[in-house]
């Protein structure tokens, strides 16, 4: 049973939102005049983390629109009420100093030069595809990618076992025979078990959980490295990783 695509998440998988997140916002509070409200920058961001989180679960139940959940993070961080139109020009203030820390993470040229010749490649992101595009654009992978799906466009967001088989009916495979990769043991990882992909966990914050844990996907790596030796031979059976 051989591995033809490789599915991929992209923030925090491939793109380091964390870090310009982090970055991004810290710029954009002190620029707004607002870490002055908070004990330290730290804790500012932390709070920003926290609201983000509680909108973004909202967005994947469904509860509210993608545009939606933008705003209110901004409301509830904030704490007052605020019009669409001025909530929107927050965020979009934000967002300028957040695409100034754009990156890739060192690991996914090499990884993705390594199976460009033997693997198909796809995106399937809890995000939109407006953000995505202009993500992948910008940081130069876009053209890597034969199909860029999104939970906004798609009407159902991962861990549904429909948003990934909605990946592999975009390649024409079956999913015994496609890969996802992605950041989130639970979302990315088990979604992927249970919708019948090899599923593969980039943990780089090398959280430890124990092989065969419930909740663990069966290939947990630290690197992108990692990806090709898994792919290449089917080890959806168990494997080790070489995760130190």
């Amino acid at each position: 049973m051989s591995i033809r695509a490789v599915v991929w998440d992209v923030d925090d998988t491939l793109f380091d939102y964390t870090t310009a997140d982090r970055e991004g916002m810290r710029a954009h509070l002190a620029v707004e005049g607002l870490l002055a409200g908070y004990g330290s920058p730290e804790e500012a961001l932390v709070r920003w983390r926290e609201v983000t989180d509680q909108q973004w679960a909202r967005f994947s139940a469904g509860e509210i629109s993608f545009e939606g959940q933008r705003r209110d993070r901004v409301r509830v961080f904030l704490g007052r009420e605020l019009t669409d139109a001025e909530a929107d020009a927050w965020f979009q203030r934000y967002v300028a100093h957040y695409e100034a820390a754009w990156a890739l993470f060192p690991d996914v040229l090499p990884a993705l030069d390594a199976l460009a010749a033997s693997h198909r490649h796809a995106v399937l992101s809890n995000s939109s595809l407006t953000v995505q595009e202009r993500k992948l654009r910008t940081l130069g992978v876009w053209d890597r990618f034969e199909a860029v799906l999104c939970a906004a466009e798609l009407g159902v967001s991962k861990p549904e076992a429909r948003a990934f088989l909605a990946a592999c009916e975009a390649l024409d495979l079956p999913p015994h025979e496609v890969a996802y990769v992605g950041d989130h043991p639970e979302i990315d990882g088990r979604g992927a078990v249970e919708a019948g992909l090899l599923s593969v966990w980039i943990d780089r914050g090398g959280v430890y959980v124990a092989a065969g844990e419930a909740g663990v996907p069966p290939h947990r790596i630290a690197s992108l490295a990692e990806l090709p030796a898994i792919v290449r031979v089917d080890t959806r059976f168990g494997a080790p990783s070489t995760f130190g």
